[in-house]
């Protein structure tokens, strides 16, 4: 009989939202106080599978995912700014405390969670929603070894007080072995529906759904690992799209928002500690983009002397790496713009979390046929199909904020201010005759704004090409990493080396390549 620690217990107890605590990680693995997965039925357990697809995104609760997506990822994909004043993970400081929170939000919440709906599901004989929890394994742990590389995965509740990691390289290829068991079982059940129904928070139980989100997520690892595995992702990607994708948004996958499990973004736009970044503001506006009025709302004392002639555009952005003086005397919050409109209803569940899309997917098929590989279509198609599926997705007819076609539109970024340059010149239309890498760096360049609010994905895609072309901080406080860089990881955590130090030692010494600092590199971050 497998067991799981007696933190089990108050994971289930948050799914059934009935309140929630999280415990250190060592706990999770080496606690006697335990409950056997058959002291719960099927009954609830629909109930323990809703809370692990929340817990998923939002990292456990409010504290995870404010300091990691909200204090890392969102600062390193520069959608946001810091304007707290005494936030300085925005100029490269890793904030150990806040790293402590998000490692034990993910392991000592989502990891559980996760576990123990995949291997209830297993020992009971449900192969469907043993394979949809399989799929969202891979899509909450790639998030994580994307932020430190080698991580406890595959010995991750062995019921030791020492839990050893493995390397990025046996992960991502684990990765691809469970999607591949996944993509099986759900395709020999082709056209059922799960007994779960409005307990699966995505999909509703839609088996043929969760089967293009599996081979969308193949698809994305696969581009993910293109400069480090040509081979293996070229042949995990082709896979993928033969098997079918995400292609319409009606199949685009999110985790629907509800009451208590609501929007993080809703809890934490009233504190006013970030606000839109300049890139978001120099990209946008020089595009004349539309989902602007979707992803902030305008400042409260807009600029208009920076205004695109014959508009007003009254979004404003804030160049990351604000210094502490500036973020106390410049009234940054009342100057820039803060989230959307439909963040910023405190109290509201806030909107859908989105996991993948069709955007998504058409962008990475078409940098796959970028490649050469086979993507049933040519880079530019594909390229247009994606900024269109991204635009739709919010209601938008295709044109730009002049009414003019965006797809074919030749604008180009601008500064974000009267006296700033613009952050790059790659314009929407499809560089046909560019060479390889400008047309790469179209094809990221929006895709990053089709990701958001998805920080981490943007984060790894910068990582990962190089793209899109971003303003410099103003200041880094971080000796190794100047102010034309960004982060290639953040360091393991101070729990760790406390509670877990033979294996997180042995990790550092020996699995991750370099120094345990924010400078080494991941295994898939290999772009000569």
């Amino acid at each position: 009989m497998k067991y799981l620690d007696k933190l089990v217990i108050v994971v289930l107890i948050m799914a059934l939202g009935l309140g929630g605590c999280t415990n250190e990680f060592n706990d999770v693995n080496t606690n006697p106080k335990t409950l056997s997965v058959d002291q719960l039925d099927q009954s609830s357990y629909g109930y323990v599978f809703r809370g692990a697809l929340f817990s998923g995104v939002y990292f456990g609760n409010i504290m995870p995912f404010l300091r990691g997506h909200g204090g890392f990822s969102d600062m390193y994909a520069n959608y946001t700014a810091h304007t707290h004043p005494d936030f300085f993970s925005d100029r490269f400081v890793m904030h150990g405390e806040w790293l402590n929170v998000f490692w034990d939000g993910f392991y000592g919440s989502v990891a559980p969670k996760v576990k123990y709906a995949e291997d209830f599901a297993e020992e009971n004989g449900l192969d469907i929603e043993n394979a949809m929890m399989k799929v969202y394994k891979v899509y909450v742990y790639h998030k994580i070894t994307d932020f430190w590389g080698p991580i406890p995965y595959s010995s991750f509740g062995n019921g030791e007080f020492s839990v050893p990691y493995d390397t990025q390289e046996d992960i991502y290829k684990d990765f691809f072995g469970e999607l591949e068991e996944a993509v099986g079982i759900l395709k020999s059940h082709s056209g059922e529906i799960s007994f779960l129904g409005a307990q699966d928070v995505v999909f509703s139980g839609n088996v043929d759904q969760w089967l293009k989100l599996a081979n969308t997520l193949r698809l994305r690892l696969a581009l993910r690992v293109k400069y480090v595995e040509p081979e293996l992702a070229r042949t995990q990607a082709e896979i993928a799209v033969a098997d079918g994708v995400i292609e319409d948004n009606s199949d685009n996958s999110y985790v629907h928002s509800a009451i208590p499990f609501v929007n993080n973004y809703n809890r934490m736009t009233p504190w006013s500690d970030f606000r839109m970044s300049a890139d978001m503001e120099s990209i946008l506006k020089g595009y004349e983009d539309p989902r602007i009025t979707d992803y902030f709302s305008p400042a409260d004392n807009p600029d208009p002397s920076d205004d695109p002639v014959g508009m007003t555009f009254d979004w404003e952005g804030i160049r990351n790496g604000q210094s502490k003086s500036d973020k106390q005397s410049l009234g940054l919050n009342t100057n820039s713009s803060n989230m959307g409109p439909a963040y910023m209803i405190v109290g509201d569940k806030g909107p859908d979390w989105p996991l993948l899309r069709a955007a998504e997917a058409y962008f990475l098929r078409a940098e796959g046929a970028l490649s050469g590989w086979n993507m049933g279509g040519s880079a530019e198609s594909l390229y247009q199909e994606a900024v269109t599926k991204s635009l739709s997705e919010y209601g938008y007819d295709g044109n730009n904020l002049s009414g003019e076609d965006f797809v074919t539109s030749t604008n180009i970024p601008v500064g974000y201010d009267s006296a700033s340059s613009a952050v790059s010149s790659v314009p929407v239309r499809f560089d046909a005759g560019g060479s390889e890498e400008r047309q790469l760096e179209q094809i990221i360049t929006q895709k990053w704004i089709a990701l958001f609010p998805d920080s981490e994905e943007a984060w790894a895609e910068r990582r990962r090409t190089g793209y899109p072309t971003l303003y410099n901080r103003l200041e880094s406080d971080n000796p190794g990493i100047s102010i034309d860089e960004i982060p290639s990881r953040v360091p393991y955590v101070g729990n760790e080396y406390n509670n877990n130090r033979d294996a997180v030692e042995e990790a550092a010494n020996s699995l991750l390549g370099g120094p345990d600092n924010a400078v080494t590199k991941l295994w898939w971050d290999a772009k000569d």
